[in-house]
């Protein structure tokens, strides 16, 4: 034993033995890492597909070939026709085929030519992983990287390897591009006849090519149908059947349902630098085509007013996937429709579709109660001068009605008690991306569209909040951490729930808000939707930029959320661009696409609490409020204020006049509970409210307290104005407003100390004061007097 141990260490020292190991091992080494990592490295095409797995849309691959990422799952029908035609004994060798290979010498050497290269479909796929030239050396070096490639994969996942690598003619590459480029449908919905088509192709290519030799084709396919019926793939029926088939003539474009979602995409998997570029997506293909369809038939109507651009988004509630994806109307044809641009992802002025969510803000801190008023009079803050679309006022509003009615004067009202920088910081909390400026910047008109959003983060919190509204009840009174997030287009799991004793947003705010937004009045027929049982119940609010640049709408019931934007993409503003008109009707008639239901949010008790709320101011019901109604408003609502305008009034025992203890004994005083609102607020609140009472004025020879009486409207103190010039080329004249509490006042009013007139029945004053600094100076008949200063700016500088 040890003589021969010895004698093989002596053997193993030789030159030649140790050189023959060498070679061995570096041949052992070759043939482990001789196939390439990864084995296909080329350029794919982008593709969406929708929630069952049907194309949507794709685009051409950065090298200009049609090649759909890699499938694993290849047809039956594929393998056999494939298998029948290339490689007969595919499932029983070990990459290479020995019979094959010395009958195709045998051929190439009888015709003087090559006419069968004798390869396996392992072989092939190495050849087209490789780009080897047909050589006999690369032909060796393919029969050993064949057999590795057996080593390493199984012989489904070779076919895979092949089906999506195979030429297919032109510049279609793999099976799926194939079957959709020749036939408009899936691979795994070909006939016999269709798929024998297709497994012909690969073996040549470039003569065989749908459209030029047809006849060739034909000939091949039946040839190869002929071998599935002799093999007893298929019957003699089906066979027969196939031949009757026709070969394609053209390649077919590929389905565009969903370009703009395509678009997106590429970007955000560029953007991720995803490897596979085929998703699986929420969308719904019916729901988007007839969503598309909705969008065209509008646009039809907008564009005789040059409005261009029309988009729409429709979400799942639960999930928050994206059902239907049309971001913009699809007329490469035009230029002028710019339709390549994504409007739903495009950064936009959103109008009043903010408003929501600060009500909802509001009443989830306790600020306000459902049906606060709110103050709607001409107003002034540091220069910015908000108002109405309508340019009237109510003097007062309930917080609801003006949500429902999108008031702009109360909403920046609310936005002044809020803070906008609070506000800021909840839109980020809620998802909210595109505000990049500090909210400085955006100050007080950020409740008016002063900052932009795009249709999906607004659409997805709209979402958000329909959907911890819905998950409030079945999470028995928890939050779930998880409601708030994006919209989603690509089917993800969902994220394990992470409940919370408290929301973002309480549940009872969210109620109430929705409920407000359910009683915006609905555009054109939609208008009586109340009356008709079938109708379906909408939370919706509108929304138009300054300018009539940008019309919105969004709605949400408890099950779907509809997104719309109406425009042009260049930002021209067009007359009656507003959401109500152009928005609105997209909207309804979407709506009317899905499934109709009159079930609504279910009431989160939990989170509501019964107190006295007074009728007429809608805040908490104080001592002297004498119409008090108990009703349900969130928990919040016990530290909102108690209403701070009933006051106990002392009235002559005939109740004409007030009175004071100066004239009148206590006991012949009447003291009765008042709604006694700012001289301003009541000066409007009482032609649009006739229940409203006008306290008596106080009777002669009583003093009255120390309230003002007056009020002035406009201008505010330290307001900076600029007088316009009229027609004519002349400064014109700038309307000052004032209000007396007393009827018939006169108020007498002064400009720098110079008297310039009086009023009393409607107590406006037109002035045309020099630009610079002026003191505005007004006095009633008792001596009451406002005094505040302004600037008028010089066109000039």
């Amino acid at each position: 034993m040890q003589f021969s141990t010895k004698s093989l260490k002596q053997y193993l020292k030789k030159p030649k033995v140790i050189i023959m190991l060498a070679i061995l091992l570096a041949l052992s080494l070759w043939f482990a890492f001789c196939l390439p990592l990864p084995l296909f490295n080329n350029s794919t095409s982008y593709v969406i597909d929708d929630d069952r797995g049907q194309l949507l849309g794709a685009s051409i691959a950065s090298d200009g070939q049609w090649r759909f990422p890699y499938n694993p799952s290849v047809p039956d029908k594929f393998s056999k026709c494939i298998i029948a035609f290339e490689d007969k004994r595919f499932n029983d060798h070990f990459g290479f085929d020995p019979l094959a290979f010395s009958r195709a010498i045998k051929q190439n050497l009888r015709n003087k030519r090559v006419t069968s290269g004798g390869s396996t479909i392992t072989m092939q796929v190495i050849r087209l992983a490789t780009h080897h030239n047909r050589t006999i050396w690369n032909k060796i070096g393919e029969i050993f990287m064949a057999l590795r490639l057996e080593v390493g994969y199984g012989k489904k996942e070779i076919m895979a390897l092949y089906a999506s690598n195979a030429p297919f003619g032109s510049n279609v590459i793999g099976l799926d591009a194939a079957a959709w480029r020749y036939f408009g449908r899936s691979a795994d919905k070909l006939s016999w006849g269709e798929m024998a088509a297709l497994a012909v192709l690969p073996n040549s290519p470039s003569l065989v090519h749908p459209g030029k030799n047809r006849q060739i084709l034909l000939k091949k396919r039946d040839l190869l149908l002929s071998r599935l019926y002799k093999q007893g793939i298929i019957d003699s029926t089906t066979a027969a059947l196939a031949r009757f088939e026709p070969v394609p003539e053209k390649p077919m474009p590929l389905p565009q349902l969903a370009p703009h979602l395509l678009q997106r995409f590429k970007a955000d998997a560029k953007a991720a630098k995803l490897t596979d570029t085929r998703i699986t997506t929420s969308i719904k293909s019916n729901l988007q085509q007839q969503v598309t369809d909705i969008v065209e038939k509008h646009h039809q109507v907008l564009k005789a007013n040059d409005i261009n651009n029309v988009a729409a988004v429709v979400l799942d509630v639960e999930t928050g996937s994206t059902l239907a994806y049309v971001g913009n109307v699809s007329h490469r044809e035009d230029p002028e429709t710019e339709s390549d641009v994504d409007v739903i992802s495009a950064p936009r002025s959103p109008g009043s579709t903010l408003k929501p969510l600060l009500y909802a803000s509001m009443l989830h801190d306790g600020l306000i109660l459902p049906n606060s008023l709110i103050p709607d009079v001409p107003t002034q803050i540091a220069g910015y001068h908000p108002e109405n679309f309508d340019l009237g006022y109510d003097g007062a509003v309930p917080a609801s009605n003006a949500l429902s009615r999108s008031l702009n004067v109360p909403a920046v009202k609310m936005l002044q008690q809020y803070k906008y920088e609070r506000f800021y910081d909840m839109l980020k909390r809620i998802g909210i991306t595109t505000l990049d400026q500090p909210a400085d910047h955006y100050g007080l008109a950020l409740i008016l569209g002063g900052g932009e959003n795009t249709l999906w983060e607004l659409t997805g919190a709209y979402a958000d909040m329909a959907r911890a509204l819905n998950n409030y009840n079945k999470n028995g009174g928890k939050y779930d951490a998880n409601d708030y997030h994006h919209p989603q287009y690509a089917n993800a799991p969902q994220k394990q729930s992470n409940q919370q004793n408290n929301g973002l947003i309480d549940a009872g705010s969210i109620y109430y808000t929705l409920q407000a937004m359910e009683e915006v009045m609905r555009p054109g027929e939609e208008m009586l939707w109340q009356q008709f049982s079938s109708s379906q119940r909408v939370a919706w609010k509108t929304g138009t930029s300054f300018g009539f640049r940008d019309g919105w709408a969004i709605g949400v019931t408890p099950k779907y959320v509809v997104g719309v934007w109406v425009g042009n993409t260049d930002g021209e503003g067009r007359p009656g661009l507003t959401g109500i008109n152009t928005a609105a009707p997209v909207l309804f008639e979407i709506f009317r696409l899905l499934p109709a239901t009159r079930e609504w949010f279910d009431v989160p008790y939990g989170e509501l609490v019964k107190i006295k709320v007074c009728k007429e101011s809608g805040y908490r019901a104080g001592q002297y409020c004498d119409n008090a109604v108990e009703q349900y408003v969130p928990k919040t609502g016990l530290k909102a204020a108690v209403c701070p305008w009933h006051k106990l009034v002392h009235l002559s025992a005939d109740r004409r006049y007030q009175v004071t203890a100066n004239c009148t004994s206590p006991d012949k005083m009447a003291n009765l509970p008042w709604l006694v609102l700012p001289p301003s607020m009541e000066y409007y609140y009482k032609t649009k409210n006739y229940q409203y009472h006008v306290l008596p004025p106080f009777a002669p020879g009583c003093e009255q307290n120390d309230a003002n009486p007056m009020e002035l409207i406009y201008p505010k103190d330290g307001a900076k104005i600029y007088v316009p010039l009229e027609a004519d080329g002349k400064r014109g004249r700038m309307i000052c407003n004032a209000a007396h509490r007393m009827a018939g006042s006169k108020i007498f009013w002064h400009l720098d100390d110079q008297y310039v007139g009086e009023s009393s029945a409607f107590q406006q004053m037109a002035l045309n004061p020099t630009p610079g600094k002026h003191k505005l100076t007004l006095v009633d008949a008792d001596g009451n007097t406002i005094k505040i200063n302004f600037e008028v700016l010089d066109k000039n500088k």
